[in-house]
């Protein structure tokens, strides 16, 4: 009788979470109260942005990382909307650019200065108005330079040149109702839109036409939302009729049933995928939850395989997700979410046990980079192409017990002759032929040339070996002592 393994490979089924220390937070926060299920939260390897509360208007905080502890009240905010900011996403291919939309119609973006702000910033680089009501989703082309796409409660899709502040397409009439969530494929081809009517949509924004739809992908009238993973396959969740919350996989080839559905748990908190090309995990975090679930994506059924669950006391308003490029990989970090709480932004660390402090080759294949892989007219002519991809291996840093191994291994390469002549030595051999050799590699690398060699040196390291065989047996002897005392004690003999 032979029996299957029951439990399946993986290098990702230890993967646990960790949040930093206290210090290392970003107190003092008053996160945003809006009532729209955005992340409220957007990470690039220089800053962290949080939407927060704003009297007369709409703000976001941009602090740099290394910002942490208590944030004062009169801290700049980014402020030049007059409505409440709903959405903000970085570029990513410039980490000073990010892109903000608001409930007073319009899109901003802004250039934040390097070393992050020193007063209010209330001037952006560029206005883009086209939207008759509120904008909820701002998300940058993947690897496009200044392509932009907005959605906004009039269910209408724009995508804006930044770089010259025009409109390049306007898709109307594709969504009846409001559209909860837009996600770019990898190459920036198409893109795929959950809606109110409960259907998924992949459109091709330069046709302007719908590519696949699926009616009915979830069942359940709360908000369900869409995210394309980097084979092509669209990952969704959302609500079945029993206001259930749910996961499920689709073949954009065949969207008549899902790969994979998972029923998960009944509490009402939208949930938010991020996703990790690289990897090919799925991270969903439900606003109000306290925890962070996560999934691997294979090509074997069932395809969703649940790998964990960080769980924590706080419920979570939103959540923060840095790219792999801003990741420790010393650490074999890989992924760092920034939790937002009532007050406070959290960073938590997702980590993959190695005993090793190598670069690991197989957590971190070559990541999408900082550069587009073309420009916005390209993208416009027809042109498609994937993210220009950079190896991770120039950013990481070895430990520092590494660095003192590299550093031994060089100073007994640099000693020469002593140290060579170190192994025709046999260890058990009596202390006066191997000693003057073995000590004295390490003397010679301190003193250099003028160190003594010779008789004199061979004489003072066996007058120092002398020595200390008299304070061992001096010790021994009095260990000697002390035992017979004790024994004595032990047995009433004071």
């Amino acid at each position: 009788m032979s029996f299957r393994k029951v439990v399946r490979q993986s290098k990702f089924r230890h993967v646990f979470g960790q949040p930093v220390k206290t210090e290392q937070c970003y107190d003092d926060i008053r996160v945003s109260r809006v009532t729209w299920d955005s992340t409220f939260c957007a990470v690039n390897p220089s800053f962290v942005a949080i939407i927060v509360e704003a009297s007369g208007g709409g703000a976001f905080l941009v602090l740099p990382l290394h910002k942490t502890g208590r944030i004062d009240k009169s801290y700049p905010t980014v402020c030049g909307h007059t409505g409440p900011v709903l959405d903000i996403d970085w570029c990513p291919h410039n980490d000073y650019v990010i892109a903000s939309g608001s409930e007073d119609c319009t899109v901003m973006v802004w250039q934040i200065p390097e070393n992050g702000l020193s007063q209010p910033l209330t001037e952006p680089v560029v206005v883009l108005e086209g939207h008759s009501k509120r904008v909820g989703i701002v998300t940058w082309h993947p690897t496009a330079r200044n392509v932009l796409l907005s959605a906004g409660c009039d269910n209408v899709v724009l995508i804006w040149n930044v770089g010259t502040a025009e409109e390049l397409y306007r898709l109307e009439g594709l969504h009846p109702d409001l559209i909860y969530s837009v996600s770019w494929s990898r190459d920036g081809s198409r893109f795929c839109t959950a809606c109110k009517d409960k259907s998924v949509r992949v459109i091709d924004p330069r046709r302007g036409t719908v590519v696949a739809e699926k009616e009915r992908a979830h069942e359940g009238a709360r908000p369900m939302r869409a995210i394309f993973l980097a084979d092509g396959k669209i990952f969704t969740t959302g609500f079945s009729r029993m206001s259930e919350r749910q996961l499920a996989l689709w073949d954009t080839e065949n969207l008549e049933e899902p790969m994979g559905l998972q029923e998960l748990d009944s509490s009402n908190g939208a949930l938010l995928p991020f996703y990790d090309p690289d990897t090919n995990v799925v991270y969903v975090c439900g606003k109000g939850d306290s925890s962070i679930r996560y999934f691997e994506i294979t090509e074997e059924p069932p395809y969703i395989h649940f790998l964990n669950t960080f769980t924590s006391k706080e419920p979570q308003r939103g959540m923060g997700w840095m790219p792999k490029r801003g990741l420790d990989v010393s650490k074999c970090e890989i992924a760092r979410f920034y939790k937002l709480h009532e007050r406070k932004c959290e960073p938590i660390i997702m980590t993959v046990p190695r005993k090793s402090d190598l670069f690991q080759d197989d957590l971190y294949p070559d990541t999408a980079g900082p550069e587009a892989a073309m420009e916005a007219e390209e993208w416009v002519a027809g042109q498609t192409a994937g993210p220009v991809l950079v190896s991770l291996r120039q950013a990481y840093v070895p430990s520092k017990q590494r660095d003192l191994k590299v550093n031994r291994r060089s100073l007994l390469h640099d000693s020469g002759p002593p140290a060579a002549a170190s192994p025709a030595a046999p260890p058990a051999a009596p202390p006066a032929a191997p000693a003057p050799t073995r000590l004295s590699a390490p003397a010679a690398l301190g003193t250099g040339p003028s160190a003594p060699t010779g008789g004199g040196r061979l004489a003072e390291v066996l007058q120092e070996v002398a020595a200390l065989r008299a304070l061992v047996a001096e010790q021994g002897q009095r260990i000697t002592r002390l035992e017979e005392q004790l024994s004595r004690l032990e047995n009433g003999h004071v």
